[in-house]
């Protein structure tokens, strides 16, 4: 700096320094304080979790309160020498190394070779490996024997990111500490603590705004906080925190979601072109628009949300404010569309576009119709269907429709009295079949592949001992035809099937022609679509289609038979 002093970041100045400053990791607190007054302290450790929630700082700790002067406690006392070198990394019985940088088999061998000794003025020399996983295979071999059979004088404290890295020989022979994601109202209150010592004007929004950035990480929160002190001095704005930590704030995202549910759509296309102006990355907005609507969904949806979700005092009670009026379907529907419009964005060109169709759709969702509603109307619908003379409720059947509505079972409710609810079915065609029918149905029984072919084809003369075919031009249908090999294979199946020898001749049409035969594929395309001609028109004239349609304030949309 300018005027010669040193700054100490903040990360740095407020590292705990006992096990009362473990911020969130209580569990590793207690343990290892009841190790050491009861005298059943391991001779190795494992410290595992993400970063920065404080296994290090532990491992110091650890390392201080087995060396101090004052003699063994459950807390340093942090002012005799030996605690002091440890604090300041210079103690020459307690090394810390990192195992990324040294994790070659002749690094351990080396380390290995130096615990034989004594320590110099200490209880114990203590070991501290950070990233322990980045070992060599060769490292950890050579570690194993001394975590084995260690000197009584020797104690070793690992600390991992990646425990599943460990060989399972060496995560054996460990006491292994889990330790944990400090939650957002802890991170809040240290950063309290220390904005009160460092003199800062903070807001308790502004700090849940850099705790959330911290993401679980005490370490990675202190970082932010610094970086925005640098930024902001000793007064810092809500404006200025979400601003340079490129965080969404919070009443943004609840105007928006209010928008959404109150159905301005005005509001909602304003806020997201609030978004924009402000350079927000559209789908990290979307990502915490989601985690919002998730909170609310949680809110309505079990007795004790705060045990649930992770967030501060203040944003709790504002989110139970504004989930007072929504049922956990409505607010269900809408973060369903979220999530599939975030899966969208990771390759689309247009992001913005997506959110907006997406929180478009959300604010113009047509309200539930109440479950006991819809049944309510049902049992009038059977009413009207079970006095009606000329549609017997028992023997009646019908396809089944499909009716649009807004309903919370949209394919069983609606569906389910049009079903029952049915008239006469329309009979299938009767009749036999034509002699080419019958002959590509024994084909097919024969040989699937050449009947498919003969479907696309159309019978223009069928006279004893000929049988005369015709194929679209430039059809593949066409060229399979023409085939040597399969007019020899038709034509032993063609004199199979007629008792004598039966020529086959292929020739190229035009198609469309009015006077050509149908083939037996367009023959059953053309069948089906009368088909389903005549069934729309049965559904669209029964009564009982009608009545639905007017109790349930629907339409039909399709016909499908089963």
């Amino acid at each position: 700096m300018s005027n010669g002093t040193h700054y100490e970041v903040l990360a740095r100045k407020y590292r705990p320094q006992n096990f009362s400053e473990l911020a969130g990791q209580e569990h590793v607190s207690r343990t290892l304080q009841n190790a050491i007054d009861s005298g059943r302290v391991a001779h190795a450790f494992l410290f595992t979790g993400a970063r920065g929630v404080g296994k290090t700082s532990t491992a110091r700790i650890m390392a201080k309160t087995l060396n101090c002067e004052r003699g063994v406690t459950h807390e340093p006392c942090n002012i005799c020498p030996q605690c002091l070198e440890i604090t300041k990394g210079t103690s020459t019985d307690v090394f810390e190394i990192d195992g990324a940088s040294n994790n070659g088999v002749d690094d351990v061998r080396d380390l290995r070779d130096n615990i034989k000794y004594l320590p110099s003025h200490s209880r114990y020399r203590i070991i501290i490996i950070d990233e322990v996983h980045m070992l060599s295979t060769n490292a950890f071999n050579a570690l194993l024997k001394t975590l084995e059979e260690p000197p009584e004088h020797v104690k070793f404290i690992f600390a991992t990111t990646e425990p599943h890295k460990l060989p399972v020989t060496i995560l054996s022979r460990c006491q292994r500490f889990d330790f944990k994601r400090v939650t957002v109202p802890k991170i809040i209150s240290r950063l309290r603590e220390i904005a009160g010592k460092e003199s800062v004007d903070i807001s308790d929004a502004s700090l849940a705004l850099i705790a959330r950035k911290g993401d679980g990480s005490m370490r990675d929160s202190l970082t932010a906080f610094d970086q925005v002190l640098a930024f902001s001095g000793n007064s810092v704005s809500d404006d200025d925190v979400s601003t340079l930590l490129g965080t969404i704030d919070r009443r943004l995202l609840a105007e928006i979601s209010a928008a959404v549910f109150g159905g301005d759509t005005q509001g909602v296309l304003a806020g997201i072109k609030q978004v924009d102006l402000v350079g927000y990355n559209m789908r990290q907005f979307c990502q915490e628009l989601i985690e919002h609507f998730r909170n609310l969904l949680v809110i309505r949806s079990v007795k004790k949300p705060e045990e649930i979700l992770d967030l501060a005092a203040a944003e709790f009670e504002e989110l139970q404010k504004q989930s007072q009026h929504l049922t956990a379907t409505d607010i269900q529907r809408r973060l369903t569309l979220l999530i599939k419009a975030e899966s969208e964005m990771a390759y689309a060109t247009f992001p913005r576009l997506i959110v907006e169709m997406a929180l478009l759709k959300a604010t113009l969702l047509a309200p539930m119709v109440p479950i006991q509603e819809l049944i309510d109307k049902i049992k009038a619908l059977e009413t009207v269907a079970v006095h009606t003379p000329s549609l017997p409720w028992e023997t009646a059947r019908i396809p089944s429709a499909l009716l649009k509505h807004n309903v919370e079972q949209p394919d069983l409710a609606p569906a389910r009295p049009v079903q029952q609810a049915a008239t006469h079915v329309l009979p299938m065609q009767a009749g036999g079949q034509s002699d080419w029918s019958r002959f590509v149905a024994f084909v097919n029984d024969q040989e699937r592949m050449l009947g498919s072919v003969l479907e696309h084809g159309s019978p223009l003369k069928q006279d004893i001992g000929l049988i005369e075919i015709g194929f679209p031009v430039g059809s593949y249908y066409l060229t399979a035809a023409q085939d040597s090999e399969f007019i020899a294979d038709t034509r032993k199946l063609a004199t199979t099937f007629n008792g004598r020898d039966t020529l086959i001749r292929v020739t190229a049409i035009e198609s469309g022609l009015a006077d050509t035969p149908l083939s037996l594929a367009e023959k059953k395309k053309s069948d089906a679509e009368q088909r389903r001609e005549e069934l729309k028109k049965e559904v669209e004239n029964n009564p009982l289609i009608k009545e639905a349609e007017r109790v349930f304030g629907c339409s039909v949309t399709e016909v499908r038979e089963y």
